[in-house]
């Protein structure tokens, strides 16, 4: 059997599957969105010991479905400025004090479209204003 030139070679890629902002759940992780970053409020900027900064915003960003809080980290608010539209792979739902937060770690990928998305955001439907509560159910 005669191994392929490259890895790249014999991996096939499936095409991304994208969710709509109104369909994620909290907790869950693997969403694919299409977005447009609507407004970016800086929370923190702070230098380590080392030296090394650490950045980090919250943006509202959203599609015609509905709205929600992306925490941005570092290189990734250079990414998000208003008015941008994003594409967001890998993404995970992570819980602030019960409310919901749109998160790339390192297994996913925040990168600037190629094209402006032509919808408009549903703010009306902003998914991090609902408080959500843990509840243990008894047998």
């Amino acid at each position: 059997m005669q191994q392929p030139q490259n890895a790249e070679q014999s991996i096939k890629k499936r095409p991304a599957i994208f969710t709509q902002v109104s369909q994620v759940k909290p907790s869950k992780c693997g969403y694919n969105l299409k977005l447009k970053v609507l407004y970016l409020n800086n929370v923190l900027e702070k230098t380590r010991i080392d030296g090394t900064t650490v950045r980090i915003a919250e943006c509202i960003v959203g599609d015609e479905s509905g709205s929600i809080i992306l925490t941005a980290r570092n290189d990734q608010i250079d990414k998000v400025q208003p008015g941008k539209s994003i594409i967001v792979r890998n993404s995970k739902i992570d819980m602030f004090k019960g409310f919901m937060r749109l998160a790339v770690d390192k297994w996913g990928k925040i990168e600037n479209s190629p094209e402006a998305f032509h919808f408009q955001v549903n703010a009306n439907n902003n998914l991090s204003h609902i408080e959500y509560e843990l509840v243990s159910v008894e047998e």
